[in-house]
């Protein structure tokens, strides 16, 4: 983890704060002028009073620099705020274009909670970073040296004293800060567990609730919050520790300059003015330390957000442990870690899916498909294992198989969400781990088991694939998808706003939307993961007549259970425990 009060990797990742950092640099810089002058002000005009003048000069200075201090300090928020603000916007797209990148394996398991959590709390906790700790810690460089500048000319012996003792903070905050660290790092790990376990608990709440384990995962997550509070508690203690070491240390550094001053004060050698210059400077060079001090406790979950956000937007997921969860509502995919090597494309891109976005050739989705050798393993099992298979095109080819077996990862394999561990995919000869991932997906229609609906009209739904189809084509998808007849029991027809996951639609009516889109999108691959699952009798029947019109005249691939998506299948192909075999009756392909 880096422990850096700043990372350098700021300036890099988020190239737009950094006009925003190099102005705090130099308000921290004025600040640092300004303390000095204010300082010399009000010695010169404290000496003046003693012998009953006024310093009418040293007043107007003071004035001047107590109001450019107050200018400056609102300043210096305003930026820190803009910082803020800049770099949580920055890195929260970066963390959704990771997803976006990456497909939606990568974020299976506990990634899931970590997400959430750096996407929310996590990177509003920099709120705290940017603008407490970060002034603090560049007024913490700049004005105890302008205070040593000024003071050594004042009074050499008492810049000694302090040139000496103004080490003794950040050594003795750099002690706790290690063990602050460690603590606070505990306290984001238990975090993360506990927002990704919650996060899996609410979406799999309908099945706790029917098998009466609701209260028992209840219980799990008061335990792991009891564990966070524990952590949070440890990690204060040692935060207002490290207060009281830092202010004893500061309290005793300025006597040890005070009373020497004091001293030769009354025995006559220094002079009032340059007493009370002393004075005054001493306590300011040591505030800035203290101050960033205490504020780098309260900024330690932001830094610790910042590092993984860095660390989760380049990481790969090759890299990654595996894990199989359900890609959002939708389709069952395992992330793309290997147990060796991952492989990357030519071009250097993710093994998610080949080259970035607008890189890459793009391989016609009208041509063979082909896996040769395909293996997807993991560290605790294996997908599949040494598929070979060809797909030409037009190829209707029905999969089936026990749960678990493996067909869903083939469909991701194709979609690019998974990444084979041995082997190659090439379509029309064009390996899928070179090509331009957004290009080839574009070529693919894709009708998943549970569709995810947004929370938008009924027609924004449909158009997701295609958002600038006229009004014609998407008539044609509504009814070559069976989905007229639920358009006119809806209120206002297309316009009709869903509420999230497709509210106020019963599951064939979701179906039905997701095939009205495969039509609307019309591409010349359609992967269709077990369509007709959990659909009553009438709803089965109106998304079978659809799916055949789906995939009339295109090469299509479909995870299937029901008998009655395997009539038309060309070919059916059984995945048992990883291994595909080709099977002709379909008695025989339903055992």
């Amino acid at each position: 983890m880096n422990r850096r009060p700043f990372d350098p990797r700021l300036l890099r990742r988020v190239p737009a704060a950094r006009g925003d950092l190099v102005l705090l640099t130099a308000l921290a810089v004025l600040a640092a002028l300004l303390i000095v002058a204010q300082a010399t002000a009000l010695a010169t005009l404290l000496a003046a009073g003693f012998d009953g003048r006024l310093d009418r000069g040293a007043l107007a200075g003071f004035l001047v620099a107590v109001t450019a201090r107050s200018a400056l300090t609102w300043a210096q928020g305003t930026v820190a705020a803009r910082v803020a603000a800049i770099v949580k916007a920055t890195l929260r797209g970066e963390l959704l274009g990771a997803v976006g990148r990456n497909g939606p394996g990568w974020v299976a398991g506990q990634r899931a909670g970590q997400l959430a959590t750096l996407t929310g709390r996590g990177l509003d906790a920099l709120d705290a970073y940017f603008t407490g700790y970060l002034p603090q810690l560049l007024l913490s460089v700049t004005v105890p040296a302008a205070v040593l500048l000024r003071v050594l000319v004042a009074d050499w012996s008492s810049a000694l004293v302090i040139a000496a003792t103004l080490p003794l903070i950040p050594i003795f905050g750099a002690l706790l800060g290690w063990q602050a660290q460690a603590a606070t790092e505990r306290q984001w790990r238990r975090l993360s567990r506990l927002g990704g376990h919650f996060l899996d608990m609410v979406a799999g709440l309908p099945t706790l609730r029917a098998f009466g384990r609701a209260r028992a995962q209840v219980d799990v997550v008061h335990r792991m919050a009891d564990g966070h509070r524990v952590a949070t508690m440890r990690t204060l203690r040692i935060a207002f520790l490290s207060g009281l070491v830092l202010e004893l240390v500061a309290t005793l550094s300025v006597a040890l300059v005070a009373v020497p001053v004091g001293i030769r004060l009354l025995d006559g050698g220094l002079t009032l003015a340059t007493a009370l210059l002393v004075l005054l400077l001493t306590p300011e060079a040591y505030l800035p330390l203290r101050t960033a001090g205490a504020r780098f406790h309260a900024s330690m979950e932001g830094l610790t957000a910042l590092n993984d956000a860095f660390e989760v937007t380049t990481d790969t997921p090759g890299r990654d442990t595996a894990t199989t969860a359900t890609a959002g509502p939708a389709l069952a995919v395992t992330t793309t870690a290997t147990a060796g090597p991952a492989r990357t494309g030519p071009a250097g891109g993710s093994p998610a899916g080949g080259s970035p976005a607008g890189s890459g050739p793009v391989p016609d989705g009208r041509g063979e498909i082909r896996l040769v050798g395909v293996s997807v393993a993991y560290p605790r099992t294996t997908a599949l294992r040494d598929v070979t298979l060809t797909i030409r095109p037009g190829e209707r080819i029905a999969v089936v198989g026990p749960s678990g077996a493996g067909k869903s990862t083939l469909l991701g394999l194709l979609l690019g969400f998974v990444t084979p561990t041995e082997g190659r995919i090439t379509v029309a000869g064009i390996d899928l781990a070179g090509v331009d991932r957004d290009a080839w997906r574009r070529q693919l229609a894709w009708v998943p088991q549970r569709a995810h609906l947004f929370a938008t009209t009924l027609a924004d739904n449909i158009r997701l694939g295609a958002p600038d189809t006229p009004d014609e084509e998407l008539a044609r998808a509504v009814r070559d998808a069976a989905l007229d007849e639920v358009l006119a029991a809806l209120p206002d027809g297309l316009a009709t706003r869903l509420g999230e996951r497709g509210h106020g639609l019963s599951s064939g009516q979701r179906q039905r939307v997701a095939l009205a889109r495969a039509f609307l999108r019309d591409a010349p691959i359609v992967l269709l993961d077990e369509p007709t699952a959990r659909l009553d009798t009438a709803s089965e029947t109106a998304v079978l007549a659809a799916t055949r019109r789906l995939v009339a005249g295109r090469t299509a691939l479909l995870v299937a259970h029901r008998p009655a998506l395997l009539a038309d299948a060309d070919r059916i192909l059984r995945v048992v425990d990883g291994r595909v075999t080709e099977l002709t009756p379909t008695a025989e392909a339903l055992r």
